[in-house]
Protein backbone atom coordinates (compact mmCIF):
# COMPACT_ATOMS: atom_id res chain seq x y z
CA UNK A 1 0.00 0.00 0.00
CA UNK A 2 2.95 2.20 0.39
CA UNK A 3 4.34 1.90 -2.65
CA UNK A 4 0.87 2.50 -4.28
CA UNK A 5 0.90 5.59 -2.41
CA UNK A 6 4.18 6.76 -3.64
CA UNK A 7 3.10 5.96 -7.02
CA UNK A 8 0.15 8.36 -6.33
CA UNK A 9 2.23 10.61 -5.30
CA UNK A 10 5.63 10.77 -7.75
CA UNK A 11 2.73 10.78 -10.77
CA UNK A 12 2.77 7.92 -12.36
CA UNK A 13 -0.30 7.25 -14.11
CA UNK A 14 -1.37 4.18 -13.06
CA UNK A 15 -0.71 0.20 -11.26
CA UNK A 16 -1.54 -2.98 -12.40
CA UNK A 17 -1.64 -6.16 -10.82
CA UNK A 18 -0.98 -9.73 -12.00
CA UNK A 19 -3.91 -12.80 -10.61
CA UNK A 20 -2.65 -15.66 -9.81
CA UNK A 21 -4.48 -18.64 -7.85
CA UNK A 22 -3.27 -21.69 -5.42
CA UNK A 23 0.37 -21.77 -4.89
CA UNK A 24 2.24 -23.77 -3.21
CA UNK A 25 3.14 -20.95 -1.31
CA UNK A 26 0.24 -18.62 -1.02
CA UNK A 27 -0.54 -16.00 -2.90
CA UNK A 28 -0.43 -12.90 -0.55
CA UNK A 29 -3.29 -11.29 -3.49
CA UNK A 30 -4.52 -13.90 -5.24
CA UNK A 31 -8.00 -11.28 -5.94
CA UNK A 32 -7.05 -8.41 -8.22
CA UNK A 33 -10.30 -6.85 -7.89
CA UNK A 34 -10.01 -6.81 -3.79
CA UNK A 35 -6.69 -5.24 -4.03
CA UNK A 36 -7.99 -3.30 -6.62
CA UNK A 37 -10.39 -2.04 -3.73
CA UNK A 38 -8.00 -1.12 -1.29
CA UNK A 39 -5.57 0.83 -3.59
CA UNK A 40 -8.47 3.07 -5.44
CA UNK A 41 -9.74 3.90 -1.79
CA UNK A 42 -6.28 5.33 -0.11
CA UNK A 43 -5.04 7.49 -3.68
CA UNK A 44 -6.27 10.55 -5.18
CA UNK A 45 -5.63 10.11 -8.95
CA UNK A 46 -3.45 6.91 -9.77
CA UNK A 47 -5.74 4.44 -11.86
CA UNK A 48 -5.32 0.91 -11.17
CA UNK A 49 -5.34 -2.15 -14.12
CA UNK A 50 -5.68 -5.84 -13.70
CA UNK A 51 -3.17 -7.80 -15.90
CA UNK A 52 -5.34 -9.39 -16.10
CA UNK A 53 -8.80 -11.13 -14.67
CA UNK A 54 -8.83 -14.66 -16.03
CA UNK A 55 -12.53 -14.47 -17.87
CA UNK A 56 -13.44 -18.69 -17.15
CA UNK A 57 -12.99 -18.72 -13.73
CA UNK A 58 -15.85 -16.23 -12.82
CA UNK A 59 -19.38 -16.32 -13.61
CA UNK A 60 -19.58 -13.02 -15.78
CA UNK A 61 -23.09 -11.71 -14.36
CA UNK A 62 -21.47 -11.54 -10.89
CA UNK A 63 -18.12 -10.18 -12.19
CA UNK A 64 -19.83 -7.38 -13.99
CA UNK A 65 -21.18 -6.07 -11.48
CA UNK A 66 -17.84 -6.27 -9.35
CA UNK A 67 -16.30 -4.34 -11.96
CA UNK A 68 -18.85 -1.50 -11.96
CA UNK A 69 -18.92 -1.37 -8.16
CA UNK A 70 -15.16 -0.72 -8.83
CA UNK A 71 -16.06 2.01 -11.48
CA UNK A 72 -18.16 3.68 -9.20
CA UNK A 73 -16.20 3.72 -6.46
CA UNK A 74 -13.15 5.13 -7.66
CA UNK A 75 -14.78 8.18 -9.87
CA UNK A 76 -13.41 5.88 -12.76
CA UNK A 77 -10.43 5.32 -12.54
CA UNK A 78 -10.67 0.93 -12.86
CA UNK A 79 -8.82 -0.47 -15.99
CA UNK A 80 -9.73 -3.84 -16.86
CA UNK A 81 -7.40 -6.31 -18.48
CA UNK A 82 -8.61 -9.74 -19.41
CA UNK A 83 -7.63 -12.96 -20.41
CA UNK A 84 -7.79 -16.84 -21.22
CA UNK A 85 -5.49 -18.11 -18.79
CA UNK A 86 -4.10 -21.63 -19.41
CA UNK A 87 -2.50 -22.35 -16.21
CA UNK A 88 -2.87 -26.56 -15.35
CA UNK A 89 -3.10 -26.21 -11.62
CA UNK A 90 -5.71 -23.27 -11.39
CA UNK A 91 -7.92 -24.82 -14.24
CA UNK A 92 -7.99 -28.55 -12.27
CA UNK A 93 -8.45 -26.99 -9.04
CA UNK A 94 -11.81 -25.15 -9.83
CA UNK A 95 -12.35 -28.53 -12.05
CA UNK A 96 -12.22 -26.58 -15.65
CA UNK A 97 -11.00 -28.20 -18.51
CA UNK A 98 -8.57 -26.45 -20.32
CA UNK A 99 -10.20 -27.33 -23.71
CA UNK A 100 -13.08 -25.14 -22.84
CA UNK A 101 -11.17 -22.21 -21.88
CA UNK A 102 -11.24 -20.66 -25.35
CA UNK A 103 -14.95 -20.87 -25.45
CA UNK A 104 -15.06 -19.73 -21.47
CA UNK A 105 -13.31 -16.96 -22.43
CA UNK A 106 -15.15 -15.69 -25.49
CA UNK A 107 -18.82 -16.07 -23.99
CA UNK A 108 -18.00 -14.48 -20.94
CA UNK A 109 -16.54 -11.23 -22.65
CA UNK A 110 -19.60 -10.93 -24.75
CA UNK A 111 -22.06 -11.63 -21.37
CA UNK A 112 -19.75 -9.28 -19.55
CA UNK A 113 -20.01 -6.34 -21.60
CA UNK A 114 -23.95 -6.98 -22.79
CA UNK A 115 -24.33 -6.52 -19.00
CA UNK A 116 -22.39 -3.53 -18.52
CA UNK A 117 -23.76 -2.01 -21.44
CA UNK A 118 -27.01 -3.02 -22.11
CA UNK A 119 -28.80 -5.91 -21.40
CA UNK A 120 -28.41 -9.45 -21.45
CA UNK A 121 -29.79 -12.69 -20.51
CA UNK A 122 -28.09 -16.34 -20.57
CA UNK A 123 -29.36 -18.71 -22.87
CA UNK A 124 -28.81 -22.73 -22.71
CA UNK A 125 -25.68 -24.00 -24.00
CA UNK A 126 -23.30 -21.96 -22.62
CA UNK A 127 -20.84 -22.61 -19.63
CA UNK A 128 -22.89 -21.05 -17.18
CA UNK A 129 -26.71 -22.31 -16.28
CA UNK A 130 -29.42 -20.62 -18.29
CA UNK A 131 -31.24 -17.34 -16.29
CA UNK A 132 -34.03 -15.76 -18.04
CA UNK A 133 -33.85 -12.14 -16.14
CA UNK A 134 -31.96 -10.03 -17.53
CA UNK A 135 -28.88 -7.51 -16.36
CA UNK A 136 -27.97 -4.83 -16.96
CA UNK A 137 -27.15 -1.91 -18.23
CA UNK A 138 -24.81 -1.30 -15.05
CA UNK A 139 -22.35 1.41 -16.61
CA UNK A 140 -24.90 3.22 -19.29
CA UNK A 141 -23.68 6.32 -21.02
CA UNK A 142 -20.33 5.00 -19.36
CA UNK A 143 -17.11 3.32 -20.67
CA UNK A 144 -14.51 1.03 -18.76
CA UNK A 145 -11.07 0.91 -20.38
CA UNK A 146 -11.23 -2.62 -21.55
CA UNK A 147 -7.66 -4.61 -22.43
CA UNK A 148 -6.80 -7.93 -24.02
CA UNK A 149 -4.00 -9.90 -22.71
CA UNK A 150 -2.86 -12.82 -24.90
CA UNK A 151 -0.04 -14.53 -27.01
CA UNK A 152 -1.72 -16.47 -28.95
CA UNK A 153 -3.19 -15.46 -33.16
CA UNK A 154 -6.14 -16.46 -31.46
CA UNK A 155 -6.74 -14.24 -28.64
CA UNK A 156 -5.08 -11.42 -30.85
CA UNK A 157 -7.15 -11.94 -33.15
CA UNK A 158 -10.14 -11.80 -30.82
CA UNK A 159 -8.71 -8.25 -29.75
CA UNK A 160 -8.76 -7.06 -33.17
CA UNK A 161 -12.13 -8.29 -34.22
CA UNK A 162 -13.29 -6.34 -30.60
CA UNK A 163 -11.17 -3.20 -31.50
CA UNK A 164 -10.41 -3.79 -27.98
CA UNK A 165 -5.89 -2.58 -27.60
CA UNK A 166 -3.80 -5.32 -26.17
CA UNK A 167 -1.30 -5.61 -22.65
CA UNK A 168 1.08 -6.59 -24.59
CA UNK A 169 3.44 -9.12 -22.41
CA UNK A 170 7.54 -9.51 -21.73
CA UNK A 171 7.45 -12.89 -22.20
CA UNK A 172 7.22 -13.85 -25.12
CA UNK A 173 8.47 -10.74 -26.09
CA UNK A 174 6.01 -8.76 -27.69
CA UNK A 175 7.90 -8.44 -31.85
CA UNK A 176 5.93 -11.35 -32.78
CA UNK A 177 2.29 -10.31 -31.16
CA UNK A 178 2.92 -6.89 -32.73
CA UNK A 179 3.39 -8.64 -35.91
CA UNK A 180 0.25 -10.83 -35.31
CA UNK A 181 -2.20 -7.81 -34.32
CA UNK A 182 -1.20 -5.68 -37.35
CA UNK A 183 -1.72 -8.33 -39.89
CA UNK A 184 -4.84 -8.90 -38.80
CA UNK A 185 -6.24 -5.78 -38.60
CA UNK A 186 -4.46 -4.80 -42.39
CA UNK A 187 -6.05 -8.40 -43.84
CA UNK A 188 -9.29 -7.61 -42.42
CA UNK A 189 -9.72 -3.95 -42.38
CA UNK A 190 -9.78 -3.70 -38.53
CA UNK A 191 -9.73 -0.85 -36.76
CA UNK A 192 -6.15 -0.02 -35.20
CA UNK A 193 -6.04 0.32 -31.34
CA UNK A 194 -2.10 0.02 -30.70
CA UNK A 195 -1.62 3.88 -29.41
CA UNK A 196 -4.31 2.52 -26.91
CA UNK A 197 -2.53 -0.71 -26.11
CA UNK A 198 0.31 -1.14 -23.10
CA UNK A 199 3.92 -2.47 -23.42
CA UNK A 200 5.74 -3.46 -20.29
CA UNK A 201 9.99 -3.21 -19.63
CA UNK A 202 12.34 -4.35 -16.33
CA UNK A 203 13.72 -0.91 -15.44
CA UNK A 204 17.41 -0.54 -14.57
CA UNK A 205 17.64 3.24 -13.21
CA UNK A 206 20.59 4.58 -11.57
CA UNK A 207 22.10 7.90 -10.77
CA UNK A 208 25.33 6.99 -13.29
CA UNK A 209 24.93 4.81 -16.36
CA UNK A 210 27.70 2.71 -14.81
CA UNK A 211 25.63 2.12 -11.71
CA UNK A 212 22.57 1.42 -14.12
CA UNK A 213 24.64 -1.41 -16.08
CA UNK A 214 25.79 -3.02 -13.26
CA UNK A 215 22.23 -3.07 -11.51
CA UNK A 216 21.33 -4.83 -14.81
CA UNK A 217 24.15 -7.65 -14.77
CA UNK A 218 23.95 -8.64 -11.61
CA UNK A 219 20.20 -9.04 -11.68
CA UNK A 220 19.36 -10.50 -14.96
CA UNK A 221 20.18 -14.39 -13.62
CA UNK A 222 17.69 -13.91 -11.30
CA UNK A 223 15.08 -12.61 -14.07
CA UNK A 224 16.50 -15.90 -16.33
CA UNK A 225 15.84 -18.03 -13.35
CA UNK A 226 12.32 -17.07 -12.45
CA UNK A 227 11.10 -17.00 -16.30
CA UNK A 228 12.13 -20.90 -15.86
CA UNK A 229 10.79 -21.31 -12.07
CA UNK A 230 7.51 -19.97 -13.74
CA UNK A 231 7.53 -22.04 -17.44
CA UNK A 232 7.92 -25.13 -14.76
CA UNK A 233 4.66 -24.12 -12.48
CA UNK A 234 2.68 -23.69 -15.84
CA UNK A 235 3.93 -26.79 -17.72
CA UNK A 236 5.51 -25.18 -20.23
CA UNK A 237 8.81 -26.82 -22.39
CA UNK A 238 11.63 -25.76 -20.58
CA UNK A 239 13.49 -26.43 -24.16
CA UNK A 240 11.98 -23.83 -25.38
CA UNK A 241 13.81 -21.06 -23.06
CA UNK A 242 17.35 -20.38 -24.78
CA UNK A 243 20.39 -19.66 -22.98
CA UNK A 244 21.01 -16.21 -20.69
CA UNK A 245 21.35 -13.79 -23.67
CA UNK A 246 21.92 -10.64 -21.49
CA UNK A 247 21.94 -8.71 -24.66
CA UNK A 248 19.39 -9.68 -26.27
CA UNK A 249 17.62 -9.18 -23.06
CA UNK A 250 18.47 -6.11 -22.83
CA UNK A 251 17.24 -4.53 -26.50
CA UNK A 252 13.90 -6.48 -26.13
CA UNK A 253 12.57 -5.74 -22.61
CA UNK A 254 14.81 -3.52 -20.53
CA UNK A 255 15.18 0.39 -19.93
CA UNK A 256 18.79 1.26 -18.72
CA UNK A 257 20.20 4.31 -17.53
CA UNK A 258 19.82 7.46 -15.42
CA UNK A 259 16.64 9.06 -15.22
CA UNK A 260 17.02 11.15 -18.26
CA UNK A 261 18.49 7.86 -20.42
CA UNK A 262 15.40 5.84 -19.22
CA UNK A 263 13.00 8.94 -20.30
CA UNK A 264 14.73 9.42 -23.74
CA UNK A 265 14.88 5.73 -24.35
CA UNK A 266 10.54 5.27 -23.33
CA UNK A 267 10.14 8.11 -26.03
CA UNK A 268 12.03 6.49 -28.69
CA UNK A 269 10.37 2.83 -27.83
CA UNK A 270 6.92 4.73 -28.44
CA UNK A 271 8.25 6.62 -31.71
CA UNK A 272 8.98 2.71 -32.79
CA UNK A 273 6.35 0.66 -31.50
CA UNK A 274 3.17 3.81 -31.90
CA UNK A 275 2.35 1.49 -28.43
CA UNK A 276 0.82 4.49 -26.29
CA UNK A 277 1.87 3.17 -22.72
CA UNK A 278 4.15 1.03 -20.86
CA UNK A 279 3.99 -0.40 -17.86
CA UNK A 280 7.08 -0.19 -15.73
CA UNK A 281 8.82 -3.13 -13.40
CA UNK A 282 11.17 -1.73 -10.62
CA UNK A 283 11.57 -5.36 -8.99
CA UNK A 284 11.91 -7.93 -11.50
CA UNK A 285 8.32 -8.95 -10.81
CA UNK A 286 9.32 -10.30 -7.38
CA UNK A 287 13.34 -10.91 -8.46
CA UNK A 288 14.90 -7.85 -6.57
CA UNK A 289 14.69 -6.70 -3.37
CA UNK A 290 11.43 -4.39 -2.24
CA UNK A 291 13.31 -1.21 -0.92
CA UNK A 292 15.82 -0.95 -3.82
CA UNK A 293 13.24 -0.96 -6.39
CA UNK A 294 11.03 1.51 -4.70
CA UNK A 295 14.22 3.85 -3.96
CA UNK A 296 14.74 3.30 -7.90
CA UNK A 297 11.01 4.02 -8.92
CA UNK A 298 11.09 7.36 -6.41
CA UNK A 299 14.57 8.16 -8.64
CA UNK A 300 12.66 7.90 -12.13
CA UNK A 301 9.47 9.56 -10.96
CA UNK A 302 11.15 12.39 -8.93
CA UNK A 303 13.16 13.19 -12.50
CA UNK A 304 10.74 12.30 -14.96
CA UNK A 305 7.45 13.76 -13.67
CA UNK A 306 8.67 17.13 -12.25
Amino acid sequence: MEICDLADDLGFGGIWFNEFHFHSEPQAYPSTLLLASAVLARTRRLRVGTSLVVLPLYHPLLLAEMIAQLHWQSGGRFDLGIGRGTHPDTLARLGISPSETRTRFEEAFAILTNALYGTVTIGSGKPWPPSSAPVGPLLKDQRIPIYIGGSTDETIGFAARNTLPLLLSLEPPEAAQCATYRRIITTEGLTDRSAESSLSRFVFVARTRSEAQRLLADRYAALHQRRIDAARRAGRDLSRIGPPDLHSFREAQAIVGTPVDCVSQIASLKARSGVGSLRLVFNGNGAFDTEEAVDEMRLFGEAAFT
